[in-house]
């Protein structure tokens, strides 16, 4: 028994149970108390060798995932998957790759497709069973899904779901989606996938493999990028961000629209509408500040450049003497360029990282994340000793891999340690899509700046103003009021359900 779609009686029930298959996955009974992820997705469509552009295209993506990656490839008529836990390179080998193109070999290329997805997780999700695409069957043949955010109504529609027949396998809302799908397409929707996207709530931007098509789609707020290209060859491919599109080759033609699918198959780019876009947005600002890749161009501005003005907004804001200005690297490197163009203080590197280490606010433990900073991040003492230095960092969130390195500044010399933030403090845990941890954990939730100075040890500290924040990002096309900054400032721009629990489900 399922529930109804929307435009139906609620009375509406089926006598066929639909059944959606993850044979890699294990069985799960309800939402472990599991934290949230921040992920990238990737679609290829009419290329030979699926697979090894998707690989391409997630190694792009690793800054968006840094313990899982999987692929998934269609034949037109039978999608093969794998996935597992470690960096890209590390999951897939060339007998891997060479073992899923050749699944699409007999066939033209028009028949062939591919998608790609690489996560991170933090305390209790870091296991195989959650690593994406997955795989699923039902009424419509096989699909495939890989997720990008969080949705934030899944509890709510798991519950409803399951009253009504629906067994799941895992505990991820990613499988909420296949779900509903099914549910739909079992109903003899004119479009399951419109509808079931109609009933989300929150974040995502989703890719689906079809045995016949692609399809991706972006929720109506706009909280992730989602970015539409075409390949020499005419095949179109989508991403998470567009220098992974650059990387296979391909020229970018567009954004996906909030609240628009866009097809990816044989005929070319195809697009239609399940929802219209919310007014105002809500796309996610610390996209900006630090988890797209300098290189990419999201929300209409490169984000090198945006990197760039924060700084020389720090600059304006918090004038201090000193003799030099460093970056915490690398994610503060932009910034800290910027803000020693608008100083005039010349720029050196203090702090030298190291490049087989990956970012450490994502690492699962408290101990880890010290471990791994540690090691990433190298003090040039020859460089810091006796100077007033300027460090510019991207953000705080938990605050004890950055006293770390202040101390260790401190022990390499420093004269004086002025720390500037390009983002204002992080107060608020985010639901949609990025892994701050509950108010407990964040440093600022209970602190105001003094305290925070006092604690990281530095000299003066001082964060970008949400006013500068937004004055930097805001455009005409797309002013202030259209992103969302509730990591700082609280306002959520859609309902978070009352009592929802942020570590209460394994979303991506």
């Amino acid at each position: 028994m399922r529930a109804a779609c929307p435009g139906e009686p609620a009375s509406t029930r089926y006598d066929c149970p639909v059944t959606i298959s993850l044979p890699v996955l294990a069985q799960a009974s309800g939402f472990p108390p599991e934290a949230k992820e921040h992920c990238g997705v990737f679609a290829i469509w009419g290329e030979p060798e699926p697979a090894r552009h998707a690989y391409f295209g997630l190694v792009a993506l690793q800054h968006r995932g840094q313990e899982s990656a999987g692929i998934a490839v269609t034949n037109g008529s039978l999608i093969e998957r794998h996935a597992a836990m470690g960096l890209v390179s590390s999951v897939f080998s060339a007998n891997e790759l060479s073992g899923l193109d050749a699944h699409t070999t007999s066939v033209p290329p028009s028949r062939i497709g591919a998608i790609g997805h690489n996560r991170y997780s933090t305390t209790g999700s870091s296991i195989e069973r959650n690593a994406q695409p997955f795989v699923g069957h039902y009424s419509g043949g096989q699909v495939a899904i890989g997720h990008n955010g969080n949705i934030v109504n899944a509890l709510a529609l798991r519950k409803r779901l399951e009253e009504a027949g629906h067994a799941f396998h895992t505990s991820s809302d990613t499988e909420v989606v296949l779900h509903l799908l099914a549910s739909c397409a079992s109903a003899g929707s004119d479009d399951p996938l419109a509808d079931a996207l109609r009933q989300l709530q929150g974040a995502f931007s989703l890719v689906f493999l079809f045995e016949d098509r692609i399809e991706i789609a972006r929720d109506p707020w706009g909280w992730r990028p989602l970015t539409v290209g075409v390949l020499p060859s005419g095949s179109p491919a989508a991403a998470s961000e567009d220098v992974a599109l650059h990387v296979i080759g391909a020229e970018v033609v567009r954004d996906v629209e909030p609240g628009e699918i866009v097809t990816l198959s044989a005929d070319g780019i195809s697009a239609r509408r399940f929802a219209p876009p919310a007014s105002p947005l809500a796309q996610c600002v610390f996209e900006h500040v630090y988890f797209a890749s300098p290189a990419s161009r999201i929300f209409g501005q490169t984000v090198q450049r945006i990197r760039e003005r924060l700084g020389a907004r720090l600059a304006e804001e918090a004038p201090v003497p000193a003799d030099l200005v460093m970056a915490m690297p690398d994610s503060g490197r932009s910034a800290a360029t910027g803000y020693a163009v608008a100083s005039d203080i010349p720029y050196r590197e203090g702090i030298i990282p190291n490049r087989y280490v990956g970012r450490t606010f994502i690492k699962p433990t408290d101990d880890e994340r010290a471990t791994a900073v540690r090691l990433k991040l190298n003090i040039i003492s020859d460089v810091v000793r006796g100077q007033r230095c300027i460090v510019v960092d991207d953000s705080i969130v938990r605050g004890t891999t950055t006293r770390t390195k202040m101390d260790q500044l401190r022990a390499a010399g420093a004269r004086e340690i002025h720390l500037r933030i390009a983002s204002p403090p992080i107060r608020h845990p985010c639901y949609f899509g990025v892994d701050f941890p509950d108010r407990r954990q964040l440093v600022a939730a209970e602190r105001n700046v003094e305290q925070i100075r006092r604690m990281l040890n530095v000299d003066t500290l001082h964060y970008l103003t949400l006013d500068g924040l937004l004055d930097v990002v805001a455009t005409g096309e797309r002013p202030a009021a259209d992103y969302c900054t509730a990591c700082y400032s609280g306002k959520y721009p859609i309902e978070v359900p009352e009592g929802i629990d942020k570590n209460a489900m394994n979303c991506c």
